[in-house]
């Protein structure tokens, strides 16, 4: 009995103590769990300040470059508006410079008129004075004749009015002739001076239109490359744009010579290109030269642009613009036709200001009096009637378009504006050095060179190349056989022996090319 009652005290107290070293180890782990809780919320609201911090400062990063393109835009807008500004400004310069110049006119017309004006005044004094000599002279006359004649009166008036009339006449005579003489040379004098400022006004530079543009290279084993094998790409090259590469022993350079501006320089650009680029097969060739014309037809237009924006010239058709652009790859007897119309155009402004006419009316007339020489190789009839017929179509005035008519003589001017550009285009074309009818006479012939091939059926396209010692006629071979090509050429030849005069040999070449393309998918 004792014996249980201590067991189970035992088991008692053991009890108890398991339990209170139980809580206590509870307690503990209660407490680190608490602890590492708080730790980690301590962590979350850390991150979440740094996240925030982040946050606030890309925020701000993304406000300030928003600002910076803001303010870059305002700039940029700002500086096309100062852009916009400044050609306003320059534009009215240019008319405060055209208003100067009528004033000067003006005063000078004024100056004039009171000199002629004192000149008849002081004429008319004269008249004056002789008049009373006369009447004095004539009371003096009737008097005497009136006592030592038995003459009536009536009588004695005739024979006195006889013989002064007699004597008015000569003196009426010998003024007026003196009088047309003053006039004469007075308007011969301005005449000169006027025609001699326009041209110190309008002075320019006499152009030497040359047919041939050299390239460089940069290093000798190029030009085997543009050779190609079996002197592919340079026949691919002269088939293609219709000018001649002239390949020599001259160190790293290669010469376009061709007739036609605007051929020579689409090859030098292209050609250019291919250097550049390194491949140089006749795929790539095509493509640059196709490549090479859509640039050449934007340079035109920009030169035709450039030339209205420099003359003040506006309301101008946007097609026209480009015609007027190609006239600097137009040459006449030597001159370049652009330079001479941008010439004349100055120099009837400067003139028609003396006179007192319309100065933009005279610019325009100057400049598209010679309009038609810019399409006369692609489309018949004289550069007179060409031109009529461009100015017909883009609606130019009636004055520019008699200007065109009658600069050569071929109708009457209507208006002074027409027969001051006639003077300017003599002036302009008179000037020494300023033609040479050598060189029109040599683009006449390589023109008809081409005329003659081209009027045959098949032909798709040729060139004079070889300075005009030879024809490269390129045939389309759906229409042309190889039996029809060979005959083609003898027919040329012929044509060509029987119409044209030529030192020398002229060589016919027939090209038939057939292509063949399909394409594996």
């Amino acid at each position: 009995m004792y014996h249980a009652i201590v067991t189970f005290s035992f088991a008692l107290i053991t009890l108890i103590v398991g339990i209170f070293f139980g809580y206590a180890f509870c307690k503990d782990a209660y407490e680190k769990k608490l602890s590492q809780a708080k730790q980690t919320a301590d962590d979350i609201v850390d991150n979440a300040n740094k996240a925030a911090k982040s946050l606030k400062k890309e925020t701000l990063l993304e406000a300030k470059d928003e600002i910076h393109k803001y303010r870059e835009e305002q700039e940029n807008d700002l500086k096309e508006r100062r852009k916009d500004v400044q050609k306003q400004e320059n534009r009215a310069l240019e008319r405060q410079d055209i208003l100067d110049r009528k004033d000067q006119s003006l005063e000078k017309r004024e100056e004039n008129i009171e000199k002629n004006e004192n000149h008849i005044a002081a004429s008319q004094h004269k008249l004056d004075e002789k008049d009373k000599q006369l009447t004095a002279t004539l009371e003096e006359q009737k008097a005497e004749l009136t006592r030592v004649s038995n003459l009536t009166r009536d009588q004695a008036r005739k024979i006195i009015l006889g013989d002064l009339n007699k004597e008015l006449t000569h003196e009426r005579a010998t003024m007026i002739n003196d009088s047309n003489e003053q006039a004469k040379q007075y308007a011969g004098k301005e005449a000169k001076e006027l025609i001699v400022a326009a041209i110190q006004r309008s002075a320019a530079d006499t152009v030497s239109e040359s047919t041939v543009t050299t390239v460089s290279l940069p290093n000798e084993d190029m030009k085997g490359r543009i050779i190609g094998r079996e002197g592919r790409n340079i026949r691919t090259i002269e088939a293609l744009t219709g000018i001649d590469l002239i390949i020599d022993d001259t160190p790293e350079a290669v010469a376009l010579s061709g007739y036609d501006p605007i051929r020579r320089e689409v090859a030098r650009m292209a050609l250019e290109k291919l250097i550049e680029d390194g491949r140089i097969h006749p795929a790539r060739i095509e493509e640059m030269v196709d490549k090479a014309r859509k640039e050449m037809d934007d340079h035109i237009r920009e030169i035709g642009e450039q030339t209205i924006y420099s003359l003040g010239i506006s309301s101008i058709n946007p097609d026209l613009i480009k015609i007027i652009g190609r006239m600097q790859y137009r040459t006449s007897y030597g001159q370049n036709v652009l330079s001479h119309s941008i010439e004349v155009a100055k120099l009837s402004a400067i003139m028609a200001a003396e006179l007192g006419e319309d100065v933009m009316m005279a610019k325009r007339a100057g400049l598209l009096h010679d309009i038609g020489k810019a399409i006369d190789r692609e489309v018949d009839g004289s550069h007179v009637e060409i031109g009529v017929d461009i100015a017909t179509k883009y609606k130019e005035p009636e004055t520019v378009i008699n200007t065109i008519a009658s600069h050569h003589g071929d109708v009457e001017p209507t208006s002074l504006i027409a027969t001051i550009v006639a003077a300017a285009d003599a002036i302009s074309a008179a000037r020494p050095g300023a033609r040479s009818e050598s060189m029109e006479n040599y683009i006449h012939r390589l023109e008809k060179l081409e005329e003659i091939a081209n009027k045959h059926d098949g032909v798709d396209h040729c060139y004079a190349i070889q300075a005009g010692h030879e024809i490269r006629v390129m045939v389309k071979p759906e229409q042309i056989s190889d039996d029809q090509a060979a005959i083609l050429s003898r027919d040329i030849k012929n044509e060509i022996e029987e119409n044209l005069e030529y030192p020398g040999h002229i060589k016919v070449t027939v090209v038939r090319e057939v292509r063949k393309v399909e394409l594996a998918k």
